[in-house]
């Protein structure tokens, strides 16, 4: 098997400007929703949806997705023999050892 493309999900977005307002938003969102409560009571909780929706429902996801706009266009993996490679986009040299073996 060789190829770039991840099997897994892409949680990246299209552009790092991108990602990070989203970030911004739902982060502020959602630590905005919990520290307004005391000055404006449990309205404030109004902010966990907004949050929640900018982050697509998942924090953890939202790091990954910014490790993924990041490196996109970077980074290639590539397995052959049983052994895949992190390799650096057009130069074709190694980076550091095998990602994964697959039995």
């Amino acid at each position: 098997m060789t190829g770039t493309k991840a099997d897994g999900p892409d949680f990246a977005s299209a552009s790092l400007p991108r990602h990070l307002v989203r970030g911004a938003v739902g982060f502020g969102a959602l630590v905005g929703s919990v520290a307004l409560i005391p000055a404006v009571g449990p309205v404030s909780l109004a902010l966990l949806p907004v949050g929640l929706l900018a982050l697509r429902g998942c924090p953890m996801c939202w790091m990954v997705g910014l490790a993924q706009t990041v490196s996109r266009g970077r980074l290639e993996r590539s397995c052959e023999d049983g052994q895949c490679r992190l390799t650096v986009a057009g130069q074709g040299r190694e980076h550091g050892e095998p990602v994964a073996s697959t039995p």
